[in-house]
């Protein structure tokens, strides 16, 4: 006769599928709880990389300045102008109190902005000042070699003239329309301020017309 203390054949395999049964189960809920947290640290690290993001633009924009703020010490304004096309040359200095000119009557043809290693005629150059331009002049006498590859280098890639200015007040004198101011050199400050304030500005009487497609001067670079 069996003995009933012992479980018979069919409790045993009974017991081992219970066994398994557990097993199987306690296995898909370690895999549930492991995908519960790698989903929560994934939407955790989700959010701190959006937050680093958005403190990175906030906090690393660069804010707009208005040029109207912008004060740069020394500078000279000749208010209103007259911009007349004349065939000849003009007097800047008896006319209007400038040399090196900053707007007024100019040539009919525009000088083509870029980089000049020899003077440009001030006509021409005032009319690219007509159209948004700035205009950098140096002493040639003032300045080294070094200093005047410097000096281009700081000068806008468009709208913008750089030339030799023999007997110059200053070493360096920048120039838009009706605006001037004279810089002790290369790396006084107020030379990107200026830039900033009066390059392509809206003041200029034709701000935004070309400054290409017409005059190149002697001695252009680029």
């Amino acid at each position: 006769m069996p003995d009933p203390s012992k479980p018979t054949v069919k409790q045993q395999r009974d017991a081992r599928r219970a066994e398994k049964v557990a097993a199987m189960q306690k296995q898909l809920a370690r895999q549930k709880r492991n995908q519960r947290i790698g989903l929560i640290a994934g939407i955790t690290g989700g959010v701190l990389v959006l937050a680093l993001v958005v403190t990175f633009v906030v906090v690393g924009a660069t804010p707009k300045v208005n040029p109207a703020d912008i004060k740069i010490e020394g500078l000279k304004t000749f208010g209103t102008l007259t911009a007349t096309h004349v065939d000849g040359a003009v007097d800047y200095q008896a006319d209007y109190g400038m040399d090196p000119p900053a707007g007024g009557n100019h040539n009919a043809v525009w000088l083509n902005c870029g980089v000049y290693d020899q003077p440009q005629q001030n006509e021409n150059a005032v009319h690219a000042l007509e159209h948004g331009a700035v205009w950098i002049t140096y002493d040639p006498d003032a300045l080294t070699d070094s200093e005047v590859a410097t000096l281009r280098g700081e000068a806008p890639k468009t709208y913008a003239i750089v030339s030799p200015y023999p007997g110059l007040p200053a070493p360096v004198v920048i120039s838009a329309w009706s605006a001037q101011v004279q810089l002790d050199g290369v790396d006084d400050p107020r030379l990107e301020q200026f830039v900033q304030k009066y390059w392509k500005s809206a003041s200029a009487p034709e701000p935004g017309a070309a400054c290409t497609g017409a005059l190149d001067g002697p001695g252009k670079l680029s």
